[in-house]
């Protein structure tokens, strides 16, 4: 009886042994281990804002070169009104000699004299606008020879001050007055540009408008 019951439960070990190993090799293999998480991205960083701020027509009303450039656009201004006024005083009399001279002429040659007289005129109309604008040319030309050394100039302070941005006094109403670094420009501008001569262009009149010629009359049908 006992060696049966030793016999049964070794035959039993077996088998169940047999039954385990057979599980074991049936059995699905683990699941691979996770990917670890990526390592998450630095957050980007904004850059500092440091700010400028200049007052280009405080610049350019104060600054040396400036108002010498004014100095000698109103000099030649003067001298243009002088000349002016002078053909505009030998014109007054002409006309009123022409005036006088009415009852003495005949139509055709007072009608001559009043074409000769009107062209005078627009001649001296069209040497004014010359002027104005020959003028305006120079005094453009001169300022914008100051604004480029102006402008070399802020863009050096920015860069000293590591500033990437700058503004135009004029385009804000409020702001801190730590920020405005006109004063420094003005004094840099002075001492690059203490001077500066206006290169006056000729004045040139515009040119006449073109008169039509007169249409010659056709001519009449021969009679038959």
């Amino acid at each position: 009886m006992l060696l049966w019951s030793i016999r049964h439960a070794t035959l039993l070990l077996l088998l169940l042994g047999g039954l385990v190993g057979s599980a074991v090799a049936q059995a699905p293999p683990a699941p691979p281990a996770p990917a670890p998480p990526a390592p998450a991205a630095p957050p980007a960083t904004t850059p500092s804002l440091t700010v400028m701020v200049v007052d280009v027509q405080a610049l350019l009303q104060n600054s040396k070169a400036a108002k010498m450039v004014r100095g000698q656009i109103e000099q030649k201004r003067n001298e243009y009104t002088k000349e002016i006024s002078h053909q505009e005083e030998t014109l007054r009399a002409e006309r009123d000699a022409l005036q006088r001279q009415q009852a003495t002429l005949s139509a055709d040659a007072l009608n001559q004299k009043g074409r000769d007289f009107q062209q005078k005129v627009n001649d001296l109309e069209r040497n004014v606008q010359g002027k104005r604008q020959a003028l305006e040319k120079s005094n453009g030309e001169a300022l914008s020879k100051i604004q480029e050394e102006m402008l070399k100039i802020i863009a050096d302070i920015a860069k000293q001050r590591k500033s990437n941005l700058v503004f135009q006094r004029a385009d804000l109403v409020l702001f801190d007055q730590a920020f405005d670094v006109t004063d420094e420009v003005l004094q840099k501008l002075d001492e690059q540009m203490p001077a500066l001569t206006v290169n006056f262009v000729a004045a040139t009149p515009p040119p006449s408008p073109i008169e039509p010629a007169p249409s010659s009359a056709a001519p009449k049908p021969k009679k038959k």
